[in-house]
């Protein structure tokens, strides 16, 4: 699902051959080109920036495009409270030395005013940052809002749009979707809509590595390999934490681990992997048959249609 294994794609080198990467340069070309009509037909656009892979290749884009210390919109991040430290620290530190703009807003803030209340003090806030974002929306009149969601990564997200409609109430209607012929984007907007921009959209997990490995972007420290404690729970390595403790019956292990996506700490698990750059996990995604959300996330197990019921709802 992931890897493109197409013979045009290994390009013999010296010895061995050598996976190419001149395609890159379309994809990089696309995404600027996207980000720059965002700052060009939006008045109050925000990029998404978890500090994760995606959106910092996003942000290497937006620097390429714009310059550093000149990207024309705010970074947003809904913070759920449940991060991986690495990866909050990461996403100050890039940002700080981009000179951008960082908002920040919690769900605990949600919780705070009620507007978000949990089932039992266990549950997962990983759905909820859906009402934090439409609260930041409406309170900073967010009309556009770019992201690194791929299509690749998961079948509601397949279907959609590289400029994705969203309604008064920031709902996704799979129907009502607009055509996107060539590089025409239809960024037409009725008074409390707004779009969902998705610049690395017709990128790959494989992609997105051999970009990494080209421009040489920094990434969290979890994303190579490190040693955690984990237990195994439904085919995934779930990890030992306070916020996820291991199970009357458990068996807890340290094993050598990455993450190929990061999200909440309760919803995110790692892969067994000795990854430790970016040149070795382009070689580790060359293999894998299991997209990296079908692999590592556990919001995305509970049905088929999980992912396209949240972002009916808003979810990015």
């Amino acid at each position: 699902m992931n890897a493109r294994t197409d013979s045009e794609l290994l390009q013999p080198m010296h010895s061995p051959a050598q996976l190419s990467n001149t395609h890159l340069d379309a994809l990089e070309e696309e995404a600027i080109f996207i980000l720059r009509e965002v700052a060009a037909a939006f008045e109050r656009p925000t990029l998404l920036f978890s500090g994760g892979k995606d959106s910092l290749v996003l942000l290497k884009c937006a620097e390429k495009a714009f310059g550093a210390g000149r990207i024309p919109y705010p970074l947003l991040m809904i913070d759920t409270g449940h991060n991986f430290p690495e990866v909050t620290d990461f996403r100050d530190f890039r940002a700080k030395e981009l000179g951008a703009e960082l908002v920040v807003r919690s769900v605990e803030d949600s919780m705070a005013r009620g507007t978000v209340r949990l089932a039992h003090p266990g549950e997962s806030r990983n759905a909820h940052q859906s009402v934090t974002l439409l609260e930041a929306i409406e309170e900073f009149r967010f009309d556009a809002l770019i992201g690194g969601a791929r299509r690749d990564e998961e079948k509601a997200r397949a279907k959609e749009r590289i400029f994705s409609h969203r309604d008064a109430f920031g709902q996704w209607q799979p129907k009502d979707q607009r055509p996107e012929l060539w590089t025409l984007f239809n960024t037409r907007l009725a008074p409390g809509e707004h779009f969902r921009v998705f610049p690395i959209s017709n990128w790959t997990e494989l992609d997105v590595w051999q970009y990494i490995e080209r421009e040489n972007v920094a990434l969290p420290s979890i994303y190579y390999t490190h040693k955690r404690e984990v237990v195994e729970r439904r085919g995934l390595l779930v990890p030992v934490t306070p916020l996820t403790p291991a199970r009357d019956g458990e068996t807890v292990q340290t094993r050598d681990v990455r993450f190929r996506t990061v999200g909440d700490i309760t919803t995110t698990c790692p892969v067994a992997s000795l990854a430790a750059d970016a040149g070795d996990v382009v070689l580790e995604t060359l293999s894998v048959d299991v997209s990296e959300r079908g692999a590592t996330r556990m919001d995305d197990m509970t049905s088929e249609a999980s992912m396209e019921k949240r972002k009916k709802d808003g979810y990015f």
